[in-house]
């Protein structure tokens, strides 16, 4: 079971409460998630700040799409604390606050890609005033809009996932969860789509979480979560990380990082 408990609220008898100070978009503490018999994810303990670009960096299997189904309140057997925008993870009135991409486009090929954002923003009951103008703007960000009639079967695996980005865009959600966005892309609409993810969080607030295993992006990130075999490595900004490690790239760093715990692991008793 997760654990989400709080204190109750401060103040003295007659006064005012205090204001109120905006909290982390994500916050876990002693996260754990056991399946089929094996802990996937090992007692992470994290915080990630509103409206910034961090970058959940690890090799393949090391937990990281386990862990964006935890803060997106998909997975089971979650246990320890896990708050999203300010509630437990998973709980109905984060459903139109947090938009999820996953590795495999979740959208629907006999459809346009206008008609799939339209089909996906009446299922978030957005009303139908807005829906166009909605669609229009998603189709738009993800530079969508010369290929919006077009069947989705039809189109190139990029603009296939560029739909269903587009789709976690609808309703201007303030959390977004993006598992590979940028997995088989050219660097062109790499670049395009990272220049976006900071567009985003600049101008628009809104707080991304962006999962790779390709440590060259890990550059483009404000802050990075470094994970592997289930463990949180380090939680830091890329100049902080490479200064800590006394190297020069952030994958030096990784390897020093994982070096340095297989060091510490073998020194247990």
């Amino acid at each position: 079971m997760m654990n989400n408990k709080r204190p109750g609220p401060a103040g003295t008898p007659g006064s005012s409460p205090p204001p109120a100070e905006k909290g982390p978009a994500i916050r876990a503490d002693g996260l754990n998630v056991v399946r089929g018999g094996r802990t996937v994810i090992d007692d992470l303990s994290f915080e990630v700040a509103p409206a910034t670009v961090t970058g959940l960096l690890g090799p393949s299997g090391c937990g990281k799409s386990t862990l964006m189904r935890a803060i997106v309140g998909t997975q089971a057997n979650v246990d320890g604390t896990l708050d999203v925008l300010g509630r437990p993870a998973g709980a109905r009135q984060l459903r139109s606050r947090v938009g999820y991409v996953t590795q495999n486009p979740s959208v629907y090929g006999d459809l346009t890609a206008r008609q799939n954002l339209d089909y996906y923003a009446a299922v978030l009951g957005i009303p139908r005033r807005e829906r166009a103008e909605q669609v229009t703007r998603a189709l738009r960000d993800v530079d969508l809009l010369g290929h919006a009639d077009s069947l989705t079967g039809n189109l190139s695996g990029g603009q296939h996932s560029r739909v269903s980005l587009a789709v976690a865009l609808l309703g201007s959600p303030e959390l977004l969860v993006l598992d590979e966005p940028t997995v088989g892309l050219d660097p062109v609409l790499r670049r395009d789509l990272w220049n976006l993810f900071h567009r985003l969080a600049g101008e628009r607030g809104t707080t991304l979480l962006i999962s790779s295993h390709v440590m060259d992006e890990a550059d483009r990130c404000q802050n990075l979560l470094l994970m592997r075999a289930g463990r949180l490595l380090a939680a830091d900004s890329p100049g902080a990380l490479r200064a800590r490690t006394h190297t020069g790239s952030v994958e030096d760093a990784f390897l020093h990082l994982v070096d340095a715990a297989r060091e510490a692991e073998g020194a247990t008793p």
